[in-house]
């Protein structure tokens, strides 16, 4: 069997992973939070049909006679550069500039995080509670949910860069609510692991959250309310990508066809 047919075919498979990525972050273009992803590939193992070097004789060849055997996809990593930030002017819309992430806790209570802010108001045994689209609570710097005491008009509140939350009174005066809104960062945000529902959760690659109120990262990010960050995907960049990811699947295609040619011509020497 000729080694281009198992060649070509590694190579449409890993460029039909390379279209689904691809078809993923076009998907994604609205999604708010969404950070696009890249595919990544790696060769795979050579066959060496002669070494470069000398003989015992004094002879050798100057350089190596090898044949690859194709492809592989290795990994998707996400580029996370900020998306355009869209003003809505809803006081629970919060827009994250920097790298940082919001803590949220989900029905599990396992704790995940996200770039999403489009957050809502939900009412839990008579208290309102700040939650995701979801349902599901946003946490405070003491990894608890953050309640909006009864009285408080939610178009008084005020979120400010740290993630303090305040509200004016019915005498136009700034009372500070309990509750910071946490924020963290991750010293290898690429390790994240993607869990869906615009959440990712953190991995022994990522490294543990590092809480931004500790003062602990070089770069603090801010809070920006009545606003909201929209995917980073580039549409024409990525039209562009599946252009290229489509030949190269055509490309490799036709490779399998030569070689079945040829195959096919070598099997009517005989007659």
């Amino acid at each position: 069997m000729m080694r281009s047919l198992w060649t070509s075919a590694s190579g449409m498979v890993s460029q039909q992973m390379n279209v689904d990525t691809i078809a993923n972050n076009l998907a994604n273009v609205n999604t708010i939070g969404y950070k696009k992803s890249r595919m990544e590939f790696k060769s795979l193992l050579y066959e060496t049909m002669q070494r470069s070097g000398l003989d015992e004789n004094g002879e050798g060849r100057p350089v190596n006679l090898q044949i690859g055997h194709g492809v592989r996809p290795i990994a998707t990593v996400k580029t996370y550069t900020m998306g355009n930030i869209q003003v809505t002017n809803n006081p629970l819309d919060l827009a994250i500039d920097g790298d940082g992430f919001f803590a949220v806790q989900r029905s599990d209570d396992e704790i995940v995080y996200t770039r999403d802010g489009s957050f809502k108001i939900s009412v839990v045994d008579g208290e309102a509670m700040i939650v995701t689209s979801d349902g599901y609570p946003v946490l405070s710097i003491d990894d608890e949910p953050i309640y909006i005491p009864e009285d408080v008009n939610i178009s008084d509140l005020i979120i400010n860069e740290d993630g303090t939350i305040s509200y004016v009174d019915e005498d136009g005066e700034t009372v500070e609510l309990d509750g910071q809104i946490q924020i963290v960062q991750f010293p290898n945000r690429a390790g994240l692991e993607n869990i869906g529902q615009n959440f990712v959760k953190p991995t022994s690659a990522s490294g543990d959250p590092i809480y931004e109120v500790d003062g602990d990262v070089n770069n603090i990010s801010k809070i920006i309310q009545g606003s909201l960050e929209y995917s980073n995907v580039q549409v024409v960049e990525e039209m562009v990508n599946l252009i290229i990811a489509q030949r190269a699947y055509e490309i490799n295609s036709k490779a399998i066809q030569t070689s079945d040619d040829m195959l096919a011509q070598a099997n009517q020497l005989k007659r």
